[in-house]
């Protein structure tokens, strides 16, 4: 799945957007995930190479914002039911296993 210009400008809004909301650091971010702050970064400017890594970032940041007890801003293109894409690999996003490396 490929995003527009104005999809990606939406998704990366929506992503930093829910990272304020969740009153982390990136460095707890990164931490949780397992990966680095550079594939972070990747992953915040929609630069990353895997698919299912923002899937990932975005599956955890809702939980977060939700953990603190406040109500994630809705993502305008990641949305639905990821199991359902073809293009995703479902099982790694549940295990929010991150692709290796830092693209």
């Amino acid at each position: 799945m490929s995003l527009n210009p104005q999809q990606m400008k939406n998704t990366r809004n929506e992503l930093q957007q829910n990272f304020e909301l969740s009153g982390l650091t990136k460095e707890q971010v990164a931490s949780d995930l397992h990966i680095s702050l550079t594939k972070l970064d990747h992953l915040f400017t929609l630069t990353q190479s895997s698919l299912n890594d923002p899937w990932i970032l975005r599956n955890y940041l809702i939980e977060k914002v939700e953990a603190v007890g406040k109500t994630p801003v809705p993502f305008t293109a990641l949305v639905g039911d990821w199991h359902q894409y073809w293009f995703l690999n479902s099982h790694l996003i549940d295990a929010r296993k991150m692709s290796a490396g830092d693209n």
